[in-house]
């Protein structure tokens, strides 16, 4: 089995268990165990409601995604739409997060996130206006990364915090589900170098988004 991954496109779609069933005539426990096997040694990634497919390679060291980077190695097509982008003070919590001084002026940007045309999460995403001044004159970007790389900013690494939740009413209808549904929210402080560029709060629909996370042992 590990010949016909092995030389299979990253991405492509792993042979059935029917298929390899009927191939190798065995048991279809036996064709189950081996393959959780190679998804253990990351020859296979399971892709929750959409299947099993040949990984790509992994690396232990991986550079930080956007939303949208994110959403198209998964295969769906990412989209947003701008809910709000405006020039505020920040609050004691997004001062202490930005390193700022309280009061001082922040850009604060809500969007809509979709994959795929279906609601995938809220984000809210604070940015220190002295590192990105003129950001709101020059007409809010597609992606926010792409915009702050291109200003010698792109994040380099993050702390984020991940916990279970319920949705607010107002969170409910923009995210097309029930007030009170499960929730997943995420929290971001990201860095370029020493310097906090940016600050996100995101809300995921918990029934369509699965977090991945990539660790290892060290040397």
């Amino acid at each position: 089995m590990r010949t016909l991954v092995a030389g299979a496109a990253p991405g492509s779609p792993a042979p059935s268990e029917r298929e390899l069933v009927h191939r190798f005539g065995v048991a279809r426990m036996t064709v189950r165990q081996a393959m959780d096997a190679l998804v253990v040694e990351g020859l296979l990634e399971r892709i929750p409601g959409r299947g099993t497919f040949v990984a790509r390679p992994r690396r232990m060291t991986s550079r930080l995604s956007s939303y949208t980077e994110e959403m198209t190695r998964r295969g769906l097509l990412a989209e947003s739409q701008t809910l709000l982008a405006r020039r505020e003070q920040a609050g004691p919590g997004v001062a202490r997060a930005l390193s700022v001084s309280e009061g001082d002026a922040v850009i604060h940007w809500r969007r809509l996130r979709r994959a795929d045309g279906h609601a995938m999460c809220i984000e809210d995403a604070y940015l220190n206006e002295i590192l990105i001044p003129g950001f709101l004159q020059s007409g809010m970007p597609t992606s926010l990364y792409d915009a702050l790389d291109a200003r010698g900013l792109r994040p380099t690494w993050a702390e984020d915090s991940i916990n279970a939740d319920v949705a607010a009413a107002e969170e409910g209808e923009h995210l097309e589900i029930p007030a009170g549904a499960p929730v997943l929210r995420h929290s971001r402080r990201a860095f370029a170098g020493d310097k906090v560029v940016e600050v996100s709060r995101s809300v995921y629909r918990a029934d369509r988004y699965t977090m991945w996370l990539q660790v290892g042992a060290e040397d």
